[in-house]
């Protein structure tokens, strides 16, 4: 039951309060300018009808004008009792008052006024709205400014007036001048451009501005060109013109999309022959291909829309003779215009750099069929281009330009062109040298020898100062007579125009002058021989000698040694000898296999034979350890046939000392196999033994092969016995060398190169030991079955599958090398089955197992 009582207070007798409210009264009127105690009761009240807690607001307002929090809550209930109303309501006025009253207190506070702003936006006030943005402007302070403009902007666009939004943000923009790319965006949006592109042109001139979009300083001028060029009607106040040829000095690395702009202004403006002007003026200053590329496409499409706009014209008004010649006169301006593509490109390389000779000779290319251009040109890159800052060889243009003369029939001129050239200060030296050589080639097509004798003799004639051929300081006019070049070409001329002395006098100067190549001695030499000066060629060769070292001289000594034996033969058997070591005196290993077997050759054919062997025994230690397996063939070889095999044993001991263990290998064969044929089983049988030290049983099948195939045809029971113990006995040598017999599984294997313990990831000790054990095994008996099949030769002390006939055959056939055996063996070799052995087993020693024997 609701108990209603109404307070004795004579000033609000109005006043009506329930049973529950009493607590909170009385807190209040205990503590009347209390906040808390207000906003509790507040809080309390929240279920109470709208008039009565407004009511309450009033009375803790008029006790506490200033509070913040009372105000903010106030205004904000009293904002939510109207918001589903109509806006024409008169509770939105009450609202409207109570805001204004508000301010008489909270006049500095932004929260309130934006919340004022905002109610006054949704009714829809735009003056009043208007206003008291203007109002919260002037009460608050500029700090805090920030937070009501956004508002404000929002505001002002939301409504069609452009001259108010345009004040407003032209106001904004003193407050906030890094903002003026919202500005201009809206200026565009609202189709007042020329003050769009004054913003603009300001924001790009001023270089402290920094755009919150991100944009670099180009960007807004590309949109400037943009803005200024597609609106020429409604951009009236800038000079279009002078701002993007600013851009053109400004920003050197786009010129093509500011030329575009510049003439898409004046096709918009309607102006074509000032726009083709810009055109032209653009493909003519344009410093790369880039930019001309778009300029040109961009011409192109401007010449190919002309046409079709008059086409067009032409087709729906009628066509008449004088739109005839006007088509007919763009036709021919576009195709001219494509035409030139090329030679305008080529315009464009040479600005970028004007020294590039390859881009001059294109550019004479395209001249083709027209002289009198070519000539223009050869005249202006000849004029242009800097030797020492040329891209390729300079004098090419003055030999093409002499030669373009030439061709024509104008050789007075030719000649004139390259006496110029001569003169010309070439960075090197190699280039006046070529225009000297083309001075005498043109005289030699036209059959003026004399002349190019002449040219060829001044060009080497001793200039007034001397100076070295790489001596930059100097210029190539005084170093082009230590040219090899025109050298050479004049020794060419002599032997075929001049006389025997003129041409020994030239091979002197150019040997004389330290600038002779191996094959200039060599033709030098080879000419003398010709005149049959056959000392003199041969001091031609001494002094080529005498200038080179090895390896360069290395020809000279082959042909000079060559012809001195042609020459003399063994007459100057000495002579020869000594010529031979002071060749061999520094040869390297490389090339003394030559010399060494033309010397062996010279004491085979006219001096002694010991005397080559003893050259073949040099020579097997002077060449290359890749070369001295096949000298010591050949010194085998010789050896045998002068002295007989015999001889060859010591050679043969020498090479397996010397050689590598797979050459050795084969030499120890072939040694072995000499002996046999000359009856030394023992011999053979010891060296056997000694190259199966170097044999690993696993990889070296086919020797243990050999040698048991050996003992068959020539041993007994015991040197079989003898052969398998040596084997057993390298088989465990290899065994223990662990890295040795790892490298050679991995190499049989083919799998990657690594050690032991890559065998087997994950392992390591023993472990990998008895992979390794295992592996040996598994390659032991791939090897075996590897094996070709044993020979069914007849061994009288082996049983075999034949039958008793063929047994008591092979009984009868006399084996000279046969031992007697003692019966008692016969008999117990009765009892073993066919294809059997008998073997005595011996112990091992544990030594030879080293660390593989197991506990």
């Amino acid at each position: 039951m609701v108990v209603m009582a109404r307070l004795s207070r004579p000033e609000r007798p109005d006043l009506v309060f329930e049973e529950e409210d009493l607590p909170y009264e009385e807190e209040i009127m205990r503590n009347q300018f209390s906040v808390k105690c207000w906003l509790r009761y507040i809080e309390f009240k929240q279920g109470a009808p709208k008039p009565r807690l407004n009511q309450l607001y009033e009375r803790a307002l008029k006790l506490l004008p200033c509070s913040y929090k009372l105000w903010y809550r106030y205004l904000k209930a009293r904002r939510a009792q109207v918001k589903h109303r109509c806006v024409t309501d008169p509770a939105y006025e009450d609202v409207n008052n109570c805001h204004e009253r508000a301010f008489v207190f909270m006049h500095k506070m932004p929260r309130l006024w934006l919340d004022y702003c905002q109610f006054l936006m949704d009714q829809g006030r735009i003056t009043h709205t208007r206003r008291t943005f203007d109002r919260a402007l002037r009460a608050l302070p500029i700090t805090q400014h920030s937070r009501i403009w956004p508002l404000y902007l929002r505001f002002l666009r939301s409504h069609p007036l452009p001259e108010t939004a345009v004040r407003g943000y032209r106001r904004f923009l003193k407050l906030s001048p890094e903002s003026a790319e919202e500005y201009i965006e809206y200026l565009k949006s609202s189709d007042r451009l020329d003050e769009a592109a004054q913003r603009l042109a300001t924001v790009v001139n001023d270089e402290r501005f920094v755009s919150k979009a991100g944009k670099s300083n180009y960007q807004l001028w590309h949109e400037l060109c943009d803005l200024i060029s597609q609106n020429p009607d409604k951009v009236q106040s800038l000079n279009v013109d002078a701002i993007i040829r600013g851009g053109l000095t400004r920003f050197t690395d786009q010129l093509g999309k500011l030329w575009c702009s510049l003439a898409d202004y004046y096709i918009r403006s309607g102006h074509f022959e000032k726009a083709r002007d810009v055109y032209e003026e653009a493909i003519r200053t344009v410093m790369t291909v880039r930019d001309f590329t778009q300029v040109f496409d961009s011409y192109a499409q401007f010449e190919e829309s002309m046409i079709a706009a008059k086409m067009e014209t032409a087709s729906e008004l009628g066509r008449e003779e004088e739109d005839d010649v006007d088509l007919e006169l763009r036709l021919a301006r576009f195709e001219q215009l494509i035409g030139r593509r090329p030679l305008l490109l080529n315009s464009v390389l040479l600005r970028q750099n004007p020294h590039h000779v390859h881009e001059w000779h294109k550019r004479v290319a395209l001249h083709q069929g027209r002289p009198r251009e070519i000539i223009n040109t050869y005249t202006e890159a000849v004029q242009t281009v800097d030797p020492f800052k040329a891209t390729g060889k300079p004098h090419t243009l003055w030999v093409a330009f002499a030669k373009f003369y030439e061709d024509n029939g104008q050789l007075d001129d030719a000649r004139i062109i390259l006496e110029k050239a001569t003169k010309v200060s070439f960075k090197q030296v190699d280039d006046l040298a070529s225009v000297w050589c083309e001075c005498g080639e043109l005289e030699l097509r036209h059959e003026n020898y004399d002349q190019a004798l002449r040219l060829l003799r001044k060009a080497t004639a001793l200039p007034a100062r001397r100076a070295e051929y790489f001596d930059g300081s100097e210029p190539v006019q005084n170093r082009v007579y230590k040219s090899l070049k025109v050298w050479s070409m004049l020794a060419d001329l002599e032997e075929s125009l001049g006389t025997f002395q003129s041409t020994k006098a030239v091979y002197d100067r150019i040997l004389d002058l330290r600038i002779a190549t191996p094959q200039i001695v060599i033709n030098y030499a080879m000419f003398l021989e010709e005149h049959k000066y056959f000392e003199e060629s041969f001091k031609a060769y001494e002094r080529g000698i005498s200038l080179f070292k090895w390896p360069n001289v290395s020809d000279i000594w082959s042909t000079y040694l060559t012809k001195f034996i042609a020459r003399y033969g063994g007459r100057k058997l000495e002579r020869a000898r000594d010529l031979f070591e002071q060749a061999l005196d520094g040869c390297p290993p490389k090339y003394a296999k030559t010399l060494y077997l033309l010397y062996a050759q010279l004491e085979e054919e006219w001096g002694l034979a010991r005397h080559a062997m003893a050259v073949y025994e040099r020579a097997t230690r002077a060449v290359e350890p890749a070369q001295q397996y096949d000298m010591f063939n050949i010194y085998i070889k010789r050896a045998a046939e002068i002295y007989g095999v015999t001889h060859t044993r010591g050679i043969y001991q020498k090479a397996i000392e010397v050689l590598s263990d797979e050459h050795a290998r084969e030499m120890c064969l072939r040694f072995a196999d000499m002996e046999c044929k000359l009856g030394e089983i023992d011999r053979a049988r010891a060296i056997y033994s000694f190259c199966s030290q170097i044999c690993d049983p696993r990889t070296t099948g086919a020797f243990w092969q050999t040698w048991k195939d050996f003992e068959v045809r020539h041993g007994n029971e015991d040197t079989i016995r003898e052969m398998l113990r040596i084997r057993r006995s390298v088989q465990a040598t290899y065994n223990t060398q662990v890295n040795f017999m790892a490298s050679q599984m991995l190499k049989v294997s083919g799998s990657a190169t690594g050690t032991v313990s890559d065998l087997a990831p994950g392992q390591s000790g023993m472990d990998d030991m008895k992979l390794l054990e295992q592996r040996a095994e598994q390659l032991a008996a791939e090897a075996e079955r590897d094996q070709p099949p044993r020979a069914q030769s007849k061994i009288l002390f082996v049983r075999s599958d034949a039958s008793r006939e063929e047994l008591a055959e092979l009984a009868q056939q006399a084996n000279p090398e046969e031992i007697e055996l003692g019966g008692d063996e016969d008999e117990d070799e009765m009892d073993l089955e066919p294809n059997e052995v008998r073997l005595e087993q011996q112990r091992v020693p544990a030594a030879v197992f080293g660390s593989l024997k197991e506990d």
